[in-house]
């Protein structure tokens, strides 16, 4: 067969682990040729490829971060009406099945293209651990682990300074990054964008921990974390041209209403790409290669229209149509329980 890989949307620990497993599987089992469209989906739009071998090259991918197919974020629009297109590409390279390797925005075209019978095989990826159907994802446990470590670095000198620390995070919609981070590093509030936050209830919150004697306050904000409208209001930046809602700084506008109110220091650090970056964890690398593994014998089955997917400690496979119905969001038990710890 001739198998086709992608990685769309934002990069992430392990994107190349998954290429290695594909690689290594397909064709060392039944010889596949592995053929990488570039840079996501507008690979396949623009007909642009490289063979993948089997190799000692490919072979030490398993550490290294990034994905050297490139990735990119392509307008739901413009994919949408380039499915044709993308449809000939596959066509015109003698493509059995195609396997796209990314999170809601990748997996929803992979779906798209299902319905259109071309022969799928989808990989959920995301730091942010948002896409449904699947226990977690790879990525996921690299970018707590980044964001723990940071926090916990942050406490020796906030406690020095006595001064109160807001610690912004990866997570549009869903709040994983930073309940599970907060809950790893002893922070004393989560802010996640399930659940709206009181300004008046945070600066009480905050001032009591002072009061009993308390050195330092440390706050992890998920960067699509929102107030309630009549607490506070955030400023408005409009929507992106991939359809997203262009996020201000939640914890830059936080920092001086906090400040004002409670009379102590407040330091911002916003973590951004770094917790993409770098060398996955253990634990994100065997989660990527086992995905990696099931999806090539996925493709041998002919089990297509499919998304491998985590649950408990096997891999399974869920209908994308299933997986790409709604975000993986955090319920109310688990903040529940991080709430335990605050203040």
């Amino acid at each position: 067969m001739r198998i086709g890989v992608l990685t769309g949307g934002g990069d992430c620990p392990g994107l190349n682990a998954v290429i290695r497993a594909v690689v290594r599987t397909a064709n060392g089992r039944w010889g596949d040729a592995i053929v990488g469209f570039q840079d996501g989906w507008r690979g396949l739009l623009e007909d642009r490829k490289i063979q993948i071998l089997n190799n000692d090259r490919t072979d030490r991918l398993l550490t290294k971060g990034g994905t050297i197919l490139g990735t990119a974020r392509t307008n739901p629009d413009v994919l949408r009406a380039g499915l044709p297109r993308i449809k000939q590409t596959l066509d015109d390279n003698g493509i059995d099945a195609l396997i796209p390797i990314g999170g809601e925005g990748t997996l929803t075209a992979a779906s798209w293209l299902a319905d259109e019978g071309v022969p799928v095989v989808g990989v959920p990826k995301t730091i942010d651990n948002d896409i449904d159907c699947t226990d977690t994802t790879f990525g996921h446990d690299t970018a707590v682990s980044i964001a723990t470590e940071a926090i916990d670095r942050l406490h020796t000198t906030a406690e020095s300074h006595q001064r109160v620390m807001l610690v912004e995070v990866m997570g549009r919609h869903a709040g994983w990054i930073a309940i599970n981070s907060g809950i790893a590093s002893g922070a004393h509030l989560t802010l996640v964008p399930e659940v709206p936050f009181d300004l008046d209830e945070l600066c009480a919150m905050v001032k009591r921990r002072f009061q009993r004697g308390d050195s330092h306050f440390i706050c992890v904000v998920a960067e699509g974390a929102h107030p309630d409208p009549q607490s506070m209001s955030l400023r408005d930046g409009g929507i992106d041209e991939f359809g997203h809602v262009r996020f201000t700084g939640v914890a830059q506008q936080l920092a001086p209403e906090i400040e004002r109110r409670i009379g102590k220091e407040v330091r911002v650090t916003v973590l951004g790409h770094v917790q993409r970056g770098g060398t996955p964890t253990p634990y994100d690398r065997v989660l990527a290669t086992r995905f990696g593994v099931h999806a090539a014998e996925a493709v041998h089955a002919g089990q297509f229209g499919q998304m491998v997917a985590l649950h408990g400690n096997d891999i399974d496979l869920v209908p994308l149509s299933e997986a790409t119905k709604q975000l993986k969001l955090v319920p109310p038990d688990r903040y529940r329980e991080a709430a335990a710890f605050f203040g």
